[in-house]
């Protein structure tokens, strides 16, 4: 996975830029691929033991809490909050190899879906709680991420994987999660619709 330089507006982190209020009828379509080639890739890094969770919402309970000049992406008339818990394994900068230690670390985030007036679709971060500290710094002072210190493990037991976090800092102090699931493969096929169910 390749990540470009996320922009920052309304507090909160996406990765496409903000404009004006953009045309929500005409989005760049999804594909396995980056729509634009990232020429020269900020970071580097993989994700293991992945799941994602997601709830459908009326448009317009998110709108408010999307950058200046987007507005919620949507399929069949709704959008989707995200909660994302996987192990982040080995980051890197640039092209250089990723770090063992500091580049892995089990991470949750909170996310958004957006369009901007180009059409561009963007993932909008309200939270990424990681367990690693020097992670969650710099990721903070370097790039305005809402990155947030918390205490976090990943295990499988069996046919399942449960992912637990407790926060610490900056807060607020208590908010956990836990989230267990089996393992399945997703696959992609081109003209295939994908719909998000209730999370079991």
């Amino acid at each position: 996975m390749r990540a470009a330089r996320p922009q920052r507006a309304n507090g909160v982190a996406v990765l496409c830029d903000a404009g004006e209020v953009p045309d929500p009828l005409h989005p760049e379509p999804v594909t396995p691929d980056p729509p634009r080639p990232i020429s020269r890739p900020l970071l580097t890094q993989s994700w293991l033991d992945l799941a994602f969770l997601h709830w459908a919402v009326d448009p317009e309970a998110v709108a408010g809490l999307l950058p200046t000049g987007t507005v919620p992406d949507t399929f069949d008339g709704a959008t989707f909050v995200g909660l994302i818990a996987f192990r982040m394994h080995r980051v890197g900068w640039l092209r250089l190899p990723g770090i063992p230690y500091f580049g892995s670390f089990p991470e949750t985030n909170v996310r958004l879906y957006s369009v901007d007036r180009h059409g561009r679709r963007g993932v909008v971060f309200r939270s990424l709680d990681a367990s690693r500290l020097a992670a969650v710094l710099t990721a903070r002072a370097g790039f305005g991420l809402p990155y947030l210190w918390s205490r976090m493990d990943v295990r499988a037991e069996g046919d399942s994987v449960t992912y637990t976090g407790s926060r610490r800092w900056p807060g607020p102090r208590g908010a956990h999660s836990r989230i267990t699931g089996a393992p399945m493969s997703v696959l992609y096929s081109p003209g295939v619709k994908v719909r998000f169910g209730p999370p079991q």
